[in-house]
């Protein structure tokens, strides 16, 4: 049976959202996935669920652990995408002309898994303005709500709603205000995972890849790591991905560690190379 994708608050229709179907399995780093669930508990009548952010570069994961623990409630996951240009209309509710001049309002990712007790995403959330962060002012104590201004409704959480945002350590953001600095609690922080956990999520992600190239892929990450590169399990998914196919049109064995360091160029730039060469005997 599906559910209806509408409903009516003071009179108004909304049309929501359908939620993410993201197929995710967070692997390794327990005390993270611990940290999060424990932020969302409500351990009494009186209690609420804390609103965290998950902090770390870009690629360590951040989406990845929000969804898988919104999988593992067995709740449903909306992701909304922040960017430089959200605007509050963005973030809550949208008028969109229909037919003869008339609106049809449509919820955001956000406002929908407010009302249906889903889990929000606030995917990259430190690249939204000051103006955008004002209008969740409300919604991040306990009040729990907004107030869609171009809707002329206040919608309220449901009590099974829950909120984290990710946010990317790098240069391309805005500082969060303080009122939204001490409602976005707690902070999360998402390193780089040790060698066998990065190894485990590289074969999660590409389960058909050969043992030879994962360990080389991960021994590359482990000494980027090391050198303080920001270089994530991320882009060594890409680069084992790249490899496997370039080798495909190869025959020889040598041609799997020429595979691996053009892929390595092609993903990251000639410079990352350097922390390949050392690779070289472990798959010749």
């Amino acid at each position: 049976m599906i559910e209806a994708m509408t409903v009516e608050i003071e009179g108004v229709t909304l049309h929501l959202a359908h939620p993410d179907e993201i197929a995710v399995q967070w692997v390794g780093q327990d005390e993270l996935m611990r940290q999060l669930l424990a932020a969302w508990m409500v351990v009494n009548e009186q209690d609420l669920p804390m609103n965290p952010r998950l902090l770390g570069k870009p690629g360590v994961g951040k989406t990845t652990l929000a969804c898988a623990a919104a999988k593992r409630m067995g709740r449903d996951a909306y992701i909304l995408q922040a960017t430089m240009d959200t605007r509050p209309e963005d973030l809550l509710v949208t008028p969109v002309i229909e037919g003869a001049g008339s609106l049809r309002y449509v919820a955001s990712p956000l406002a929908t898994a407010m009302i249906r007790g889903g889990i929000a995403i606030l995917d990259e959330g430190n690249r939204m303005s000051e103006k955008s962060w004002a209008s969740l002012a409300p919604l991040l104590d306990n009040r729990r709500y907004v107030e869609s201004i171009v809707a002329g409704i206040k919608i309220k959480a449901h009590p099974q709603f829950r909120l984290v945002a990710t946010m990317n350590d790098d240069a391309s953001t805005f500082e969060l205000p303080e009122y939204i600095h001490s409602r976005l609690q707690p902070q999360i922080f998402i390193d780089f995972p040790e060698r066998d956990e990065e190894y485990r999520i590289l074969h999660e992600n590409l389960p058909f890849a050969e043992e030879r190239i994962l360990a080389y892929v991960t021994d590359f990450l482990q000494v980027a790591h090391a050198s303080d590169e920001r270089y994530t399990v991320r882009d060594g998914i890409n680069i084992a991905r790249f490899a496997i196919k370039l080798k495909s049109l190869a025959t020889e064995r040598s041609h799997e560690t020429e595979a691996l360091e053009l892929a390595i160029v092609q993903v990251l730039g000639e410079e990352a190379l350097r922390h390949a060469r050392g690779n070289r005997r472990s798959i010749s």
